[in-house]
């Protein structure tokens, strides 16, 4: 982990700018600016459509970013500290920021876009380095196209679902062997 997070330092052209992952900033940037217009309608159309946009900016300008570090903790052996580790350094960057955005332009529905959005970075943090190792969703030399991530997709969702069920059926076997 001391190796990638390393990289991520000392060599930011690499890891940060040549790996700017367009496949997250794409797909974050439509999905948290969905959650950011359903999260302040209740505020009206203009203060949802307001919070909208002002996510996709910063997401299509940030999550890019976000998308290569996952891509490198996602590279990290054993999984699970690549996986720790992304879950605690994205959402501290990431929503850091995201909440000095939103409090500047002044989101109605501040502390609820934040909690969906850090609740939604959970789950999605987890599943794209899931995704990453198995191939899907990664940039760089060698990867495959974004058509080919999502034909395969719901087979890495399929797989994401069942990670935990089989998890614990291997502990169940262990205990009871």
């Amino acid at each position: 982990m001391r190796a990638a997070l390393s990289r991520l330092v000392h060599e930011p052209g690499e890891y940060l700018v040549r790996r700017w992952n367009w496949k997250s900033a794409l797909t974050s940037s439509l999905t948290r600016g969905l959650i950011f217009l359903f999260a302040n309608l209740t505020a009206g159309w203009r203060a949802a459509v307001g919070a909208m946009t002002a996510e996709w900016i910063f997401r299509a300008l940030t999550s890019g970013f976000y998308g290569s570090i996952t891509q490198t903790m996602g590279e990290v052996e054993p999984a699970w500290q690549g996986s720790a580790m992304a879950m605690i350094l994205l959402p501290v960057i990431s929503h850091s920021m995201e909440f000095g955005v939103h409090y500047l332009r002044g989101t109605a529905r501040l502390k609820a876009s934040i909690f969906a959005s850090i609740v939604f970075t959970v789950v999605s943090t987890l599943f794209n380095v899931y995704a990453m190792r198995r191939g899907a969703m990664v940039v760089g030399a060698g990867t495959q196209s974004f058509a080919a991530d999502m034909k395969c997709m719901p087979r890495v969702i399929g797989g994401f679902l069942a990670a935990v069920p089989r998890l614990v059926v291997r502990s169940l076997r262990r205990g009871i062997a």
